[in-house]
């Protein structure tokens, strides 16, 4: 084998996914086309979900100032984020170039190997083991793998190669997206309707703009390369009476609305993450922060089976939990696309679903699902409201829940100095760290309320707790980790 894992796309989800399996030792060998990286803007700003994963992992240092805001929407509907109560706001102008260099220096310094100017052109999957052939440089070589993972985007050589079924809609619509320099433009968000279309403006900072466009009836196109910058400075003008044709343009993309999921997210030694597993509407930016989502959730399982500690099966979790997600993905983003880009015949429902979220439980709805915090995944039954949900952050005296994290393990929070429970886990200390927090560090008020102990999958989402499971440690313990030592 030339790796344990091939993860083929070097953008978020591929770059984390590389972090993810060298943080608990698996060596993996990422492929990406390009030469180098394009240093495009393209998907902009995190969820609070993902500010809250990378936390886990100790990134958010990495990035250096970023700005926040608790401000969003659902298809310019605007929502006050705030209302979930998490310790992360979302954050709003940070370039997936410079999410891409983060994640790339993480997973370089863990050990990954990242190899650009490796376009892979085929795929097999081999029962024990997955092949893929490779042109470089210097022609064409097979590399294999215990498993390959394809992060290669919504184009996905991977997904096609290997005959994964994608269906879904076509597009309808083409929207144009341009970063420019050179003209000073007031913001604009969603909600600000224009005739005709849809126009929204985002300063980045240092004189930078984001522009998005959408004409009423504009039919998709087939593009070898991104448009022409005068076709999108031509439609802004047309919908807003504003010439930017003398602008810089930095960056300069095409899109459409088109809506896919892969019908499974797994077949045999090949996964899919990312935009190659679905694609959709990028409306709030929820693809690239779904696909880092979508390699956390596989990254310790993976490593977990590969390092032998739990069987094969743990992977089919993988499936049954993102390809939900994703489903609710596409379904949201659709909706918000009428929203969005619908006409005059869509007010009605626009101003309908503003009526609504002024019940703060709408609200609160609608806003979990646009920051990626209404994910819960079924662990077994249970009525305690965290469970399967992420595990919110709670300070510990000199730690947190959070920074438990950071070594990419499962953690048992013993919190209620229970020797029993210790010993009880013990069997499994090689995979988990079984952490006592000290008396008056718990707060006896709202979800952790008189909790006795949790278990903390490493992806950040509760597997076990008491009181409120229908089955004992042991089993989830088993479950999610595999056999006792």
């Amino acid at each position: 084998m030339d790796a344990s894992v091939i993860v083929v796309g070097a953008g978020p989800a591929g770059l984390m996914l590389a972090g993810e399996l060298r943080l608990a030792g698996v060596d993996v060998i990422v492929l990406d086309r390009l030469a180098e990286r394009t240093g495009e803007s393209r998907g902009i700003g995190f969820t609070t979900r993902t500010m809250e994963v990378f936390d886990q992992r100790g990134l958010l240092p990495r990035f250096g100032e970023i700005e926040t805001g608790n401000h969003g929407h659902f298809g310019g509907i605007p929502l006050d984020l705030a209302l979930l109560g998490a310790a992360h706001r979302a954050a709003r102008t940070v370039p997936q170039s410079i999410t891409e260099t983060v994640l790339e220096g993480w997973a370089r310094e863990l050990g990954a190997g990242i190899r650009r100017g490796h376009e892979v052109v085929a795929v097999r999957n081999l029962g024990d083991r997955a092949e893929v052939r490779v042109r470089e440089e210097s022609g064409e070589r097979t590399l294999s793998a215990r498993y390959v993972v394809g992060c290669d985007g919504g184009r996905s050589q991977v997904r096609k190669a290997t005959g994964f079924d994608f269906p879904g809609t076509e597009a309808t619509t083409e929207l144009f997206l341009a970063d420019v320099r050179g003209v000073e433009l007031e913001p604009r968000m969603v909600a600000d309707r224009v005739v005709g279309g849809m126009v929204m403006t985002a300063n980045l900072g240092g004189g930078l703009y984001r522009i998005i466009v959408s004409e009423h009836g504009a039919p998709p196109q087939r593009r070898d390369g991104p448009p022409p910058f005068g076709e999108v400075a031509d439609a802004w003008k047309r919908l807003t009476g504003i010439d930017i044709s003398h602008a810089e343009p930095v960056w300069v993309s095409a899109f459409g609305d088109a809506a896919r999921q892969v019908t499974e997210y797994r077949r045999g030694r090949v996964l899919l993450a990312g935009d190659a597993a679905h694609v959709h509407l990028p409306a709030g930016g929820q693809g690239m922060n779904t696909g880092i989502q979508d390699s956390v959730n596989l990254g310790w399982k993976l490593a977990a089976v590969l390092r032998g500690t739990a069987p094969a099966e743990l992977l089919d979790t993988y499936h049954g939990e993102r390809h939900e997600v994703g489903r609710r993905l596409l379904l949201n983003t659709r909706a918000q696309s009428l929203l969005i880009l619908g006409g005059t015949d869509v007010q009605p429902l626009r101003d309908v679903l503003a009526e609504l979220v002024r019940y703060e439980e709408v609200a609160r709805h609608l806003a979990a699902k646009a920051s990626g915090l209404d994910i819960r995944y079924d662990v077994g039954g249970g009525t305690h409201p965290l469970l399967g949900a992420r595990m919110p952050h709670l300070e510990l005296g000199g730690t947190s829940s959070t920074a438990l994290l950071r070594a990419g393990r499962g953690v048992l929070l013993d919190l209620a100095d229970n020797p029993h429970l210790r010993r009880r886990a013990a069997d499994w200390a090689d995979r988990i760290d079984i952490v006592t927090a000290r008396p008056g560090e718990l707060p006896r008020s709202g979800e952790l309320q008189e909790t006795g102990g949790v278990l903390i999958r490493p992806d950040g989402h509760v597997a076990w707790i008491a009181p409120g499971s229908h089955f004992d440690l042991a089993t989830a313990l088993e479950r999610w980790f595999g056999p006792a030592r």
